[in-house]
């Protein structure tokens, strides 16, 4: 798991550290309201080349490691309305297997690929900071991720660092549970992707967010930029092409997210596997050198030639279903290889379904 261990853990601090960050937000807000006494009109935007949030996971249930969510945006009106958005596709592992892992595995952020904080602050809460600069408080905020809600709470320090800049700050890291968003499920691809066990189902996430008033530059901005390791980074989207590596690492995660759907019995591609074609899609177009197999197969019930024949059959309409969103016929195969190779057992519902599969390969394509 990048070990997919390290990934899944990884991405379950992911989850903390959004939560951890929308909680910064609240907070940030709260203090940036604060300072907005001195002008009822001022709004605060999150400046991301000064921001940091880290995530801590455990694998192995004493290995622990450290990565980060870079791309995040967020803005706090003078009315105290707070909105943070995590790039969920940011994530940094620094390792591009590892993060692809976490991306399409834990988060599947080919379906959410963002987690938003939400936060009302009360001006009146923070209306000392101005002359403290430092304050502490325990804030309340709503992070949507995967699709679910959850009210949340957080410790935070919020220091003042000029009249136009305020930073939030975990006072202590914050511990997110996995299960809480619906994610639970996924750890278990992220081990079985990484051959692994013992994913501990928490994580401990850190930050510190600097906000400054809209209007004002952002003083920290030229400090940071020469971090690399603080701040935005180009995410798949702003590439023009993968390498090699970089290909054949998205589709074997691909692969393993199970995210294309049948109707029993059918080659029928059900509405639910569109947003993972989707991605397919956008791989394979930014991998023009290579030829992709779409692979099909089969649990072990029923007749092994009528099993070998359905896989063909919905190998081929996942081939048919990328050339026909624009790739070239001559990149794309279609091959059906019914029950064979087997990734689990067929001796139970669950493992069943994990041998009734959609699975990516490539190699070089041969002019």
């Amino acid at each position: 798991m990048f070990e997919i261990l390290g990934f899944w853990s990884k991405a379950r601090p992911s989850w903390r550290a959004t939560k951890a960050l929308g909680l910064t937000i609240v907070l940030s807000a709260v203090i940036l309201s604060g300072l907005g006494t001195a002008n009822a009109q001022t709004n605060w935007t999150l400046d991301p080349t000064a921001s940091v949030l880290t995530y801590q996971s455990v694998k192995k249930n004493t290995i622990v490691e450290t990565n980060k969510i870079r791309n995040i945006s967020g803005s706090l009106t003078s009315d105290g309305d707070a909105k943070i958005t995590f790039d969920l596709n940011s994530v940094d592992t620094g390792v591009d297997l590892r993060n692809v892992r976490m991306r399409f595995l834990f988060f599947e952020t080919f379906k959410f690929p963002t987690a938003e904080l939400t936060a009302k602050v009360d001006p009146a809460a923070f209306a000392d900071l101005p002359t403290k600069r430092r304050m502490k408080a325990v804030l309340p905020f709503r992070l949507n991720m995967h699709g679910v809600d959850k009210d949340l709470e957080a410790n935070v320090v919020v220091t003042m660092v000029s009249d136009n800049m305020v930073s939030v700050a975990s006072e202590a890291p914050v511990a997110v549970h996995v299960e809480d968003f619906g994610l639970l499920p996924n750890v278990d691809k992220l081990q079985q992707a990484a051959n692994v066990t013992n994913i501990v189902p928490t994580a401990s996430v850190s930050f510190d967010f600097v906000f400054t008033a809209d209007g004002s530059k952002p003083a920290l901005a030229q400090t940071v930029a020469a971090n690399t390791e603080v701040g935005p980074v180009a995410t798949d989207a702003a590439k023009t092409n993968f390498s090699d590596e970089e290909c054949l690492n998205r589709f074997a995660v691909l692969s393993r997210t199970g995210a294309i759907y049948f109707r029993p019995a059918s080659a029928r591609l059900d509405t639910q596997s569109r947003p993972l074609l989707a991605e397919v899609v956008g791989v394979v177009s930014k991998c023009p050198g290579l030829k992709v197999e779409v692979s099909g197969y089969t649990d072990a019930d029923g007749p092994v030639a009528e099993n070998k024949r359905l896989s063909e059959r919905r190998a081929q309409a996942v081939a048919d279903a990328i050339v026909g969103a624009g790739i070239p016929r001559t990149q794309i195969t279609a091959t059906g290889y019914g029950e064979e190779r087997p990734v689990a057992a067929n001796d139970t519902p669950k493992n069943k379904a994990l041998n009734r599969r959609i699975e990516f390969s490539a190699t070089k394509l041969v002019n």
